[in-house]
């Protein structure tokens, strides 16, 4: 009796799963993967489904994303008239989706590595005078942890509003020891969907990955780096953790801090108010602007995606991106191949080394196809190389969180901040091909007579790449 009526319960659980996908499904190769994926792998295909699969467009995300919009001023698409110069429909594209104009007069401050950048988050929470917002997909214990505890609960005592927002799956290690004491100090915490069995199929696979600081509206930060005592010692086994961070002065500064306010919003239904109108901006045309970019899967579009798209398309003279984990889809896949073969200079810096093995043999099942149209890859062999830059023609460039593959352009939170700037852009591809000198670079002759084993291996990440 009881076998029947699992069997009719599967039988109906199946159906009901198998019409959503195939009514709501928004690419037909993905959907027919999940089908049969189910059919073929009894019970466990529904159970991947639906921990990997279900709908993002009916997660509870996105009505509070649509009842925060409501409540913000509208974007103003008369401001695209002002766009001008070769990036235009870039930053037209940006703003439409993103609803953030390209702004001027912003001081830009490169941060390499974590030492670097966090005497410089440091200084600046030092000088904190009305509000710190802070979030972070990584925020672990240690002595960095430790350290900002001390300067919170100074900075509270100073009449310093202090707002934390981290990631539940990311800092699942994060102790409540740690989050009892920032709460008894007066730090406001959230956590974004937590980890909890009751909801653990909705809520594990969106995740915020972005990296966001912001200072009394006044001073901002942003990139690939996490609070972990790795980005200091290194990590056993693995080494010295290389990464890139952006301080950033000016009205961007302010965008940065809506993105944070988005969020907080998300988590605590509460609508925080900016320190400063940022409707009142005024854009002044230069050629030295940065606009923010916040994507993520309450999204139409998928924002960081066509970002990327666009930079690498409108690629002249070169484009060069550094990113430990290159898994693109097909229309990112054909952009750099159609850049590369029609003689655009476009090279890849990828990590030697590798946090997860199965995500690097899916990173380098693509390098076959790559190097085959001219793109030249180079591989960093001090330590893991976590950077997500993109630079092109000394006059564009990306910094933020947003990796190249579908869970950073479909499923996580992520910012990034493009620069229409020529000096930063110089800068940046200076640092690169120095780090170039020190990799090793890929030859397609020499690649192709790699084994069957790891040939096999990199299948089987690449077949496992849609649930990274």
């Amino acid at each position: 009796m009881w076998t029947a009526i699992f069997v009719g319960i599967y039988i109906v659980l199946t159906l009901v799963i198998v019409i959503s996908i195939i009514l709501h499904g928004a690419k037909p190769t993905k959907s027919l993967a999940w089908l049969l994926a189910i059919f073929a792998i009894p019970v466990g295909g529904i159970f991947l489904y639906l921990l990997f699969g279900r709908n993002r467009r009916k997660n509870k995300l996105i009505q509070l994303k649509k009842d925060l919009f409501n409540k913000l001023p509208k974007p103003n698409l008369e401001q695209v008239s002002t766009f001008n110069g070769r990036y235009r429909k870039l930053m037209t594209h940006c703003y439409k989706t993103s609803h953030f104009p390209p702004t001027s007069n912003n001081e830009l401050h490169l941060l390499k590595d974590g030492r670097t950048t966090f005497e410089a988050i440091f200084y600046a929470l030092e000088n904190a005078k009305v509000q710190i917002h802070i979030q972070y997909y990584i925020f672990e214990d240690g002595e960095l942890a430790t350290k900002l505890f001390k300067l919170f609960k100074k900075k509270i005592e100073e009449g310093v509003v202090i707002r934390l927002i981290y990631d539940g799956i990311g800092s699942f290690s994060l102790s409540k020891k740690y989050l009892n004491q920032l709460v008894e100090i007066g730090v406001e915490v959230y956590s974004f969907l937590p980890f909890k069995f009751g909801r653990y199929f909705s809520s594990l696979n969106f995740r915020n990955h972005r990296k966001i600081i912001v200072v009394d509206s006044e001073v901002a930060f942003t990139g690939g780096i996490n609070i972990s005592d790795k980005y200091l010692k290194g990590q056993i086994g693995l080494g010295k953790w290389h990464d890139m961070h952006l301080m950033l002065e000016g009205p961007s500064v302010n965008h940065l801090d809506q993105v944070f306010m988005t969020d907080w919003y998300l988590v605590s239904t509460v609508v925080l108010q900016p320190l400063q109108n940022i409707e009142t901006e005024v854009l002044t045309i230069s050629d030295e602007l940065v606009q923010i970019v916040a994507g993520g899967p309450d999204d139409d579009f998928p924002v960081l995606e066509q970002t990327y798209f666009s930079m690498i398309n409108m690629a002249k003279k070169y484009i060069y991106i550094t990113n430990p984990y290159i898994i693109p889809g097909q229309s990112l896949i054909r952009a750099l191949q159609t850049a590369a073969l029609s003689g655009v200079d476009v090279r890849l810096l990828v990590s030697e080394n590798a946090d997860n093995k199965v995500v690097s043999w899916a990173v380098h099942s693509y390098f076959e196809l790559f190097l085959k149209s001219g793109i030249k890859i180079y591989l960093f062999p001090d330590g893991f190389l976590h950077s997500k830059i993109m630079v092109s023609d000394d006059a564009i460039s990306s910094i933020g969180t947003a990796n190249l593959d579908d869970r950073s352009f479909e499923q996580n939170y992520e910012v990034n901040a493009i620069m229409y700037h020529k000096e930063f852009a110089k800068l940046l591809k200076e640092d690169f091909l120095q780090d170039c000198i020190g990799s090793n670079e890929l030859r397609y002759d020499e690649f192709i007579q790699r084994s069957w084993g790891k040939k096999l291996k990199e299948g089987f990440g690449k077949v496992l790449s849609p649930l990274f």
